[in-house]
This record gives C-alpha cells, structure tokens and sequence, in this order.
C-alpha cells in the first residue's frame, strides 16, 4: 500500500506537473477545492487517464471520480479494490 502510495504521488506530480515533491502530499490531503493541492477539471481528467494507463482502474463517470479522486488515499483503494477483483 505504501509503495502505491509512493507510485500515485510520483505519477500525480509528472503528469500534472506538480508545483511539489511527491513527499509532500499527504496521503489524505485533498486533491480538490479549499485547503487541497489545487487541483482542477483538467488534472482531473489527465488524472482519470494516467489510473486507467498505469493501473487499468477505469472511471466511468463524474460521481465515480469525485468518490475516487478525493485524495492518494481514496485512489489507492480504488486500485486495491480493483486489482483484488481482477484476480
């Protein structure tokens, strides 16, 4: 889980480029809206992309990517739980 965790915060800073070290997004800091990285509609697009290329977690809709992109947390559940489906 951990190691995920390290994964998503290095993807999350090299495709949205990042303005911070991976080390410093918490594991439950928001990704979106106030007191969060400041994320937008765009990195969450690329964000929908770069888990479906990286980890085949596929988002299908808004509501699913509001629960699921919360925060590295909430996404790396989201592929634990896919990937324990998968075997």
């Amino acid at each position: 889980m951990e190691d995920l965790k390290r994964n998503l915060k290095a993807l999350m800073v090299e495709n949205l480029m990042l303005k911070v070290a991976a080390e410093e997004i918490g594991d439950d800091q928001p990704l979106f809206g106030p007191g969060s990285l400041g994320l937008d509609s765009v990195d969450a697009l690329q964000l929908v992309v770069a888990l479906d290329k990286n980890f085949g977690l596929k988002i299908p809709d808004p509501a699913a990517a509001k629960v699921v992109l919360q925060s590295i947390e909430t996404m790396a559940n989201a592929i634990l739980v896919k990937q324990a489906g998968d075997s």
